[in-house]
């Protein structure tokens, strides 16, 4: 494995590894209802424009009254008040022989002290303390920093909602391993189903190992 292995590969591979075989190793695409990433995409370029203390002004009046609602929930945390780092910023981190990485919502800093910020649209990870965008973005930062002075904050949009993950050197050492482990998985190159929500996979038509 050379490419760059993004979060989403590896929840893939956590939920089937029949669908990362398709999705990955044949490049099978399947179609996407860009209308439901609609509402997610606004609000992700407006908050980019505006900690990059762009003019917004034009921008803001388009968004329908659902997104208005979003944004202003979004804009007044007090983590937009914090420096801007960057934003929509990819980074990566190698573990071991394998590089992870992927796109950073923002990275806004107050003192010494960095926070990750993740804005969901939908609901938040569930055990996000281990979900792997968490692991990988607080190492990729973690290792371009050189600190551990790192906060991983979920923005929960639906909900209205902030969940808060810090980093600890022993949290980190246990994502690095969990890292490593899932990747052994993979390069085993086997690839059965796990026969999980089979009823509403993608591949279902193609997948000889589909429950009924």
């Amino acid at each position: 494995m050379s490419e760059i292995i993004s979060p989403n590969m590896l929840k893939t591979f956590e939920l089937c590894p029949k669908k990362y075989f398709f999705r990955y190793k044949k490049s099978l695409s399947v179609p996407v209802n860009n209308e439901i990433f609609k509402t997610g995409k606004n609000i992700h370029a407006l908050a980019s424009y505006y900690l990059k203390k762009e003019n917004i002004d034009n921008l803001e009046p388009a968004l329908n009254p659902k997104e208005k609602e979003i944004w202003n929930y979004l804009k007044n945390t007090k983590y937009f008040s914090y420096e801007t780092v960057h934003t929509e910023y990819n980074l990566a981190v190698k573990i071991g022989k394998h590089f992870f990485g992927g796109r950073l919502d923002a990275l806004v800093k107050d003192g010494e002290k960095y926070y990750i910020l993740d804005y969901k649209t939908g609901s938040a990870p569930k055990n996000s303390k281990y979900d792997f965008q968490t692991m990988i973005y607080m190492l990729a930062v973690r290792a371009f920093f050189k600190t551990d002075n790192i906060s991983f904050v979920y923005i929960d949009l639906k909900n209205r909602a902030e969940i808060v993950i810090d980093l600890t050197k022993d949290l980190a050492l246990e994502y690095e391993n969990k890292l490593s482990e899932i990747t052994k998985e993979i390069n085993k190159g086997i690839y059965p189903a796990k026969h999980t929500n089979c009823k509403t996979c993608e591949y279902r038509i193609i997948c000889y190992d589909k429950v009924d």
